[in-house]
């Protein structure tokens, strides 16, 4: 089966979303960024401690949201070409390839290490930072059952 892909900026900015977010490190701060938020703000509710420290934990979340959620995708996505060519994937039972006129790449299904699915890609890791996204809208229904399929079973 072969599917030619195009990119639309918008929509891989939106799956570099998904992709920063589901780091585990990036999970881990803003875990501890909440739990602080909450104590502080408990602590704040019965007079334990000052607005200021509230105040800081509230900043430290809206700063950390706007690094993760619109300028770290914004800067990956202007970072790399990867994105804005037109690649041509290929792919059956044994597994898949990606080639374009800067280069290609071929994988078996068992060196996926990982994928998941956001609203508009496939995103497929081969190791714990390397990944490619393939755009969902591409893909028929009965395509993207068949990806599905072969994902999980690697």
């Amino acid at each position: 089966m072969s599917i030619q892909i195009q990119f639309q900026k918008s929509q891989v900015i939106q799956g570099l979303r998904y992709h920063f977010i589901k780091q585990s490190e990036i999970k881990g701060l803003l875990l501890i960024v909440n739990i602080y938020a909450i104590i502080t703000a408990v602590l704040l509710f019965y007079k334990k401690i000052r607005p200021e420290l509230f105040l800081v934990g509230s900043l430290l979340w809206i700063v950390l949201m706007v690094f993760f959620w619109f300028l770290l995708p914004w800067l990956f996505y202007r970072k790399t070409s990867m994105f804005k060519q037109d690649w041509q994937f290929q792919f059956n039972s044994t597994g898949a390839s990606l080639e374009s006129d800067s280069g290609s790449a071929a994988w078996a299904w068992t060196d996926v290490t990982r994928f998941f699915e956001s609203p508009l890609f496939f995103h497929v890791y081969f190791a714990p930072k390397s990944f490619f996204i393939l755009p969902k809208a591409h893909f028929s229904y009965e395509d993207q059952q068949l990806i599905r399929g072969y994902f999980n079973k690697s």
